[in-house]
């Protein structure tokens, strides 16, 4: 298959109302696409079935899979020179003087329960709803593919739920046989040459950091911790520790004990997630959720030396899973799109400069609109 005809298969699934999500890994060439056969809406609670899983942030609402089994799954190399025509216009693209106002009162409350020891973090985010002209979901995919390489891309349909796009910097779980990765990411600031971190940004990190160590010593082995760094997301940049080890429970648990993670949710967990669901003004839905695949096979190749044949024709079949938390994602319809943004709040922040820094990640994603 060419790459004309992979989209064109995506369009045509988009116009005949069935579901489908195409996607690329981080620093990869390749995009995947599921195809489901059907408009039903399967879902998972145990995280056991083989599919793209797609999760709100609220754990306790439905997760939606496309199912491995249901669905047709094709793959192609991209490059970057794709075409994509058809620029998006806009009618206005201005943040409006309420947005700013109800998202400095929402932080000014966040940090005045920090101080009265409510929480010790808590991340609040705003949805900004654009009208447009024209909405093209495979255009906008292109684009993502070409701005974002070292990100989690997709564009997810479903036409009973909706249709989704974004462009994560953040992995949320990667899982092969016993084997995981996961990673704590907080901060964030403009790209610039030489990035200087402030205690703000460096104490929000190590709090999310402490917290993932935190759930997961009982449940996996051998922990493993990496240097804190600095990571480039679009034109912003971000604080990273990845972490890594052995599982010695089952997925669910883990997904369980991570889910919301500190950098989308707050500290601790509980407190802070009904914080969010009680003070915002919207529902977030998917954003800041989770989505990837889901128990897939992948074969390799147990012995690559030549001068021994008959080893390198026996392989390893595992099973993998790569879950990333849903960031810089927007929600399409007929003529709007809503971008969701939102930031880590502490004892230190300052409500003006946190809605300066929700419009600058809003920025990562207007670009690929306008």
């Amino acid at each position: 298959m060419n790459l004309n005809d992979f989209f064109i298969s995506a369009e045509n699934q988009f116009e005949d109302a069935l579901p489908f999500v195409l996607y690329r890994k981080p620093n990869s060439s390749v995009v995947k696409g599921f195809f489901q056969e059907n408009d039903v809406v399967y879902t998972s609670d145990e995280l056991t079935e083989s599919g793209f899983i797609f999760s709100p942030f609220n754990a306790e609402e439905t997760s939606v899979l496309i199912p491995l089994e249901q669905s047709d799954v094709l793959e192609i190399n991209y490059s970057e020179n794709a075409s994509t025509e058809n620029k998006l216009k806009n009618d206005e693209t201005s943040t409006s003087s309420k947005a700013k106002n109800e998202h400095v009162k929402l932080v000014s409350k966040a940090i005045q329960s920090i101080k009265n020891n409510a929480f010790k973090k808590v991340v609040v985010s705003r949805k900004e709803t654009i009208d447009l002209k024209e909405t093209n979901a495979v255009v906008l995919f292109k684009r993502l593919l070409n701005s974002y390489k070292n990100a989690f891309v997709y564009c997810w349909y479903h036409p009973k739920v909706g249709l989704w796009l974004g462009a994560t910097p953040e992995t949320l779980l990667s899982v092969s046989g016993n084997r995981f990765t996961t990673m704590s990411l907080a901060g964030t600031q403009a790209l610039t040459k030489n990035p200087i971190w402030q205690s703000k940004e460096t104490e929000e990190q190590q709090l999310v950091t402490n917290f993932i160590v935190d759930s997961l010593n009982s449940k996996v082995d051998k922990l493993t911790l990496g240097k804190t760094e600095t990571i480039q997301a679009g034109n912003l940049l971000h604080l990273r520790t990845k972490i890594s080890g052995l599982l010695n429970t089952n997925l669910k648990q883990i997904v369980s004990a991570l889910h919301p993670t500190p950098a989308v949710c707050g500290l601790p967990k509980d407190v802070t997630k009904q914080f969010i669901l009680k003070n915002e003004t919207y529902n977030r839905e998917f954003y800041t959720g989770f989505l990837g695949e889901l128990n897939l096979k992948e074969e390799k190749s147990r012995n690559t030396n030549r001068r021994n044949v008959e080893n390198s024709a026996y392989g390893s079949i595992k099973t993998v899973s790569n879950l990333y938390v849903n960031l810089r994602c927007m929600q399409l319809t007929d003529t709007t799109v809503s971008l969701y943004i939102g930031g880590g709040i502490t004892k230190d922040s300052i409500p003006e400069n946190e809605f300066q820094e929700t419009v600058n990640k809003a920025e990562t994603m207007k670009k690929v609109l306008f």
